[in-house]
C-alpha cells in the first residue's frame, strides 16, 4: 500500500517547474521546497535548484514535474497544495497550507505547526 503524498502541486505549478527545469542551464533535476526561519511571522518558504538530489528529500511529482522537498520541512508541509499564480501585479508559487496557523501582512512569511503524524 502506497502512502499519500507529503504534498501536491496544481497543474500550473507542475507546468511552471517544468518550465524552470526546462530552461535550465546547467540542467537540474527539479525544485526544492522547504522552509527557512525569517520574517515578521517565523518562517518562510524556499525553493531552490537541485542539481544533486539528496536521497532523504521526499518526491513529489505531477504532470512530468518533480518537487523534492527537504526532510526538514515534512512535517510543516503535510497536506499542503503548491500553486502557482499570476496576478496584475505579481507571479509566483503559492502554498495552501494546513499546517499555517497565520501570515504576515505582506504575505512573504508564514506561521507553521508541525503535523501529526
Amino acid at each position: 500500500m502506497s502512502r499519500p503524498a507529503i504534498m501536491t502541486m496544481s497543474d500550473n505549478a507542475a507546468d511552471r517547474v517544468r518550465e524552470i527545469v526546462g530552461r535550465a542551464d546547467p540542467p537540474i533535476a527539479g525544485l526544492r521546497v522547504g522552509i527557512k526561519k525569517g520574517g515578521c511571522a517565523g518562517m518562510e518558504y524556499t525553493m531552490d535548484a537541485v542539481t544533486d538530489p539528496d536521497p532523504k528529500d521526499e518526491i513529489v511529482e505531477a504532470s512530468g514535474a518533480r518537487v523534492f522537498v527537504d526532510k526538514a520541512a515534512v512535517l510543516f508541509l503535510l497536506g499542503c497544495r503548491m500553486d502557482y499564480e499570476v496576478t496584475k501585479f505579481r507571479s509566483g508559487f503559492t502554498f495552501q497550507n494546513p499546517n499555517q496557523v497565520s501570515a504576515c501582512g505582506c504575505g512573504e512569511s508564514v506561521e507553521l505547526k508541525a503535523a501529526a503524524e
